[in-house]
C-alpha cells in the first residue's frame, strides 16, 4: 500500500510542478461551463423581423405592434412592398418577413378572413422552424382576441379549451436540459485527455520503463497513474455542479450525493478510456487528437447530448448503448430536473458500472501487455 501511496503522491507532485496545468485542471472547467451554458441553447428569442406593410392601416399597425411587443421577435424595419424584403433576408438583417397585403384592415373591419404571409430564411432550419412556430401561435392568439372582441360579452361560443401543463421544466428553458449534459462532457475532457496525456508523458520522458523495473505491481502502477486524475474529476464535479446550481440556477431536485456517487462510476469508464488511449499513442499530441476525434466527438454525437437517439437511424441506435455517456446523461438530467432516485436510475447505473469494469479491465490488460 505504501508503494501505491508514493506512486499517487509522485503524480500529484508532477501536476503541481506544471504551472500551466493547474489553470487547465481547475479554472478551465468553470470557464467552459459558463461559456457553454450561455451558448448551448436552442431557445430562439428576439428574432429579427422585417415587415412589408402594403396596407398602412390602423389594423396592420396593431398587428405589427403585437409582434414587436413579443419577446420572440424584434421588428427592425417596415417597408411597403414584398419586393423590398429580399435584401434584408439576404444579408441577415432579418430572419423572417411578415407581408401584410393591401386591404387587410378593411377585411378585418368587416369580419372577413384576412390572409397574411410569412417569408423565412431557411439557412438555419431548426431556428427558423421554431420562429415560425412562435409566429403562427402569436397570430392564432391575436385572431382569437379579435374574434372575442366582436362577440357579446367577449366570449367565444362553445369550442374546446385545452389546458397544458409542463412537468420537470415548466419554463421550457433549454439551458436546464443542456447544462447538466455539459457536466458530463467536461468530465470526459478532463479525465480522458489528461489521463492519457499524463501516461504518455512518462513514455516521452523515458520514466515509464524505469517504473516498470521498480517493485511496483502492475495494478499498483495502473491505479497510481489513474487515481490522481480521478481526484481531479472529483474536484471538477463539485466546481461544475456549484456553477450550474448557483450561477445558472439550474434546479437540483434530486440527491447531490446520488449524483456524486454515480459520477464516480462514470469516471471509472472515462479513466479507463484514458488508459486505453495512452496504450495506442506515442506522444502527447497524438493522445490528445485520438481522445478528441475517436472518443469525445463520437460520444457527443451518439449519446443523446444534442440529438435524440430515437431520431437516429435504426442501424446506429444499438451503437449508442455501448457508450457510457448515454447512460450518464440520463442519470444527470434525471437527478437535476426530475429528482429521480436510485430506484428509477438503477438500470442506467448498472449499465454504467458494467461498462466501466469492462473498459478498465481491458485497458489495464493492454497497458500491462505494452509494458512487457
Amino acid at each position: 500500500m505504501r508503494r501505491l501511496v508514493f506512486m499517487i503522491w509522485k503524480e500529484l507532485l508532477e501536476l503541481r510542478q506544471d504551472k500551466r496545468m493547474l489553470p487547465i485542471v481547475f479554472v478551465a472547467p468553470v470557464l467552459q461551463l459558463i461559456v457553454l451554458g450561455y451558448a448551448a441553447t436552442t431557445d430562439v428569442k428576439n428574432v429579427p423581423m422585417v415587415v412589408a406593410d402594403a396596407d398602412r392601416s390602423t389594423a396592420s399597425r396593431e398587428l405589427i405592434r403585437t409582434f414587436d411587443r413579443s419577446p420572440y421577435f424584434s421588428v427592425g424595419s417596415v417597408v411597403t412592398s414584398v419586393n423590398q424584403i429580399t435584401p434584408f433576408l439576404e444579408d441577415g438583417r432579418a430572419w423572417i418577413a411578415l407581408s401584410i397585403p393591401s386591404g387587410y384592415g378593411q377585411q378585418i373591419g368587416s369580419g372577413a378572413t384576412a390572409a397574411i404571409q410569412f417569408i423565412a430564411d431557411g439557412t438555419d432550419a431548426n431556428s427558423t422552424g421554431i420562429a415560425l412556430g412562435y409566429a403562427q401561435n402569436l397570430v392564432g392568439a391575436y385572431a382569437q382576441d379579435l374574434l372575442a372582441a366582436r362577440l357579446p360579452g367577449g366570449r367565444l361560443p362553445g369550442g374546446l379549451q385545452a389546458e397544458v401543463r409542463v412537468w420537470f421544466n415548466p419554463q421550457l428553458e433549454s439551458r436546464f436540459f443542456m447544462i447538466p449534459g455539459v457536466l458530463a462532457i467536461l468530465l470526459i475532457v478532463m479525465t480522458i485527455v489528461l489521463a492519457s496525456m499524463g501516461i504518455v508523458r512518462e513514455k516521452e520522458l523515458g520514466t515509464l520503463e524505469q517504473l516498470n523495473v521498480t517493485p511496483l505491481r502492475r495494478w499498483q502502477l495502473v491505479v497510481g497513474k489513474l487515481l490522481p486524475y480521478g481526484l481531479i474529476g472529483v474536484i471538477d464535479i463539485f466546481l461544475v455542479v456549484g456553477v450550474a446550481r448557483f450561477w445558472f440556477e439550474v434546479p437540483l431536485l434530486g440527491s447531490f450525493w446520488l449524483l456524486f456517487g454515480l459520477s464516480l462510476v462514470f469516471l471509472l469508464s472515462t479513466l479507463g478510456l484514458g488508459l486505453f488511449v495512452s496504450t495506442i499513442s506515442e506522444n502527447q499530441q497524438q493522445a490528445m487528437m485520438t481522445a478528441v476525434f475517436f472518443f469525445l466527438t463520437p460520444m457527443i454525437y451518439l449519446s443523446g447530448f444534442v440529438f435524440p437517439i430515437e431520431n437516429m437511424p435504426a442501424v446506429i441506435q444499438p451503437v449508442t448503448y455501448a457508450i457510457p455517456l448515454t447512460y450518464y446523461l440520463i442519470i444527470v438530467r434525471g437527478i437535476f430536473l426530475k429528482g429521480s432516485g436510485f430506484d428509477i436510475l438503477w438500470p442506467q447505473a448498472a449499465a454504467l458500472a458494467l461498462l466501466g469494469v469492462i473498459i478498465v479491465t481491458l485497458s489495464a490488460l493492454r497497458f500491462s501487455k505494452k509494458l512487457m
